[in-house]
């Protein structure tokens, strides 16, 4: 299971994700110019297999009119730490691969 994280997520979380998962990136690190429009961020996941890691609901507005893959981890936790949402991914790994293979899921929003 592959993660690309949203621009509004700390690009460091990539490095400490990536013991957890397949393959963890931040989208400053694809090579798409910054700042990158959203649709352009799914369809780079939609194209390269990625989980979109965001706190940005219009990704979900996305997935409510386009369906899904790629399919999204939103985080709901308002304002916190990078510590917090870097133990929170780890803390949910198995409902993301639960996500990840899921035919009938699209979204997880963790808290």
């Amino acid at each position: 299971m592959k993660l690309l994280l949203d621009a509004n997520v700390f690009w460091r979380l990539a490095a400490k994700l990536k013991q957890h998962f397949e393959e963890c990136i931040h989208v400053d690190r694809v090579g798409m110019h910054i700042p990158t429009k959203d649709f352009e961020i799914w369809n780079y996941a939609l194209s390269n297999n990625f989980i979109i890691v965001t706190n940005d609901e219009d990704f979900l507005n996305l997935l409510n009119v386009k369906g899904f893959p790629p399919k999204i981890v939103l985080l709901k936790t308002g304002n916190q730490s990078n510590n917090y949402i870097l133990d929170l991914l780890i803390k949910h790994v198995n409902d993301s691969h639960a996500l990840y293979s899921s035919a009938n899921y699209g979204v997880l929003e963790l808290y």
